[in-house]
């Protein structure tokens, strides 16, 4: 079997099962999943000590809707001019043992013209860090996992990938990978300067427009934001979901959580965090 090994190191998130469980439990501790069949959703991608509370439960209310027989996750960091990347192994590699992939759908993806490979190689987090809590949240589900553009076409990918589970009569969740706004001075972005002021912009200004557009499903106008205002640094992911979504019938998104790692680790440079589901 072809297999993708882990290529993000033991600070992302923990190398072996037990630990990974204790802290997703922690995660989730005290979180009432909200009703409803929830099919999409918005999860960010730092390192799970940051980001893995959001994640967390983006993923456990996905998975309160049932069993499905797919998961997509669509990665991001991607910039508009290129097209969608897909994973073609047959498999990846978790502290929860080997999580299956849809080879058979990635190559057709790549065949059509609607994406190109990943290269064996390539190491980026917002496919990977999601993955194990996959594989936590739905064990018996196979990953669809593509990079989206920043462009419109991440809207199209999204036609693309529910015609295709249509026609084999797939059922499937969808998750967007994606942080928002990263201040400071190690990201070079401080528009706002230092101190209590850029941080209060970040979260009622910045991010705050990046999460309504999200929330009222405004794709375009979302992507277009994004490269003004630079408040997020996965805007295809998003607008891939929020078109999944559309055509679902969805018309709001819901948001479960936000907060910055500023709020976990204070500094001078820092990244918000949405969860969001449709």
């Amino acid at each position: 079997m072809n297999v993708r090994k882990r290529m993000l190191p033991t600070g992302w998130y923990p190398g072996v099962a037990k630990e990974c469980e204790r802290e997703i439990v922690d995660f989730i501790r005290g979180f009432e999943t909200p009703e409803g069949k929830w099919i999409a959703g918005m999860a960010p991608h730092a390192g799970w000590g940051f980001s893995g509370r959001a994640a967390a439960r983006v993923i456990k209310t996905l998975s309160s809707s049932g069993v499905v027989d797919r998961v997509v996750i669509f990665g991001g960091h991607l910039p508009g001019g290129y097209s969608p990347v897909a994973y073609m192994e047959e498999a990846w590699e978790t502290p929860f043992g080997i999580q299956d992939l849809d080879a058979e759908f990635t190559y057709h993806l790549v065949d059509e013209g609607h994406a190109i490979p990943v290269d064996r190689g390539f190491s980026d987090n917002t496919v990977e860090i999601q993955v194990p809590l996959v594989r936590y949240f739905f064990p018996d589900s196979k990953i669809i996992a593509v990079h989206s553009p920043s462009s419109d076409k991440a809207i199209d990918l999204s036609l693309t990938v529910k015609n295709f589970l249509d026609e084999k009569g797939l059922t499937a969740v969808f998750l967007g990978s994606a942080d928002l706004t990263h201040y400071g001075p190690n990201y070079g972005f401080s528009p706002k300067g230092t101190g209590a002021s850029s941080l209060k912009w970040v979260k009622e200004e910045n991010d705050r427009l990046l999460i309504e557009n999200a929330i009222n499903m405004n794709a375009i106008e979302l992507i277009k934001e994004a490269v003004i205002r630079q408040n997020t640094c996965s805007a295809g992911p998003i607008a891939s979901v929020i078109e999944i979504a559309r055509l679902n019938g969805i018309n709001r998104g819901k948001l479960l959580d936000y907060y910055t790692s500023y709020d976990v680790l204070p500094g001078s440079s820092f990244v918000g965090y949405a969860a969001i589901v449709y």
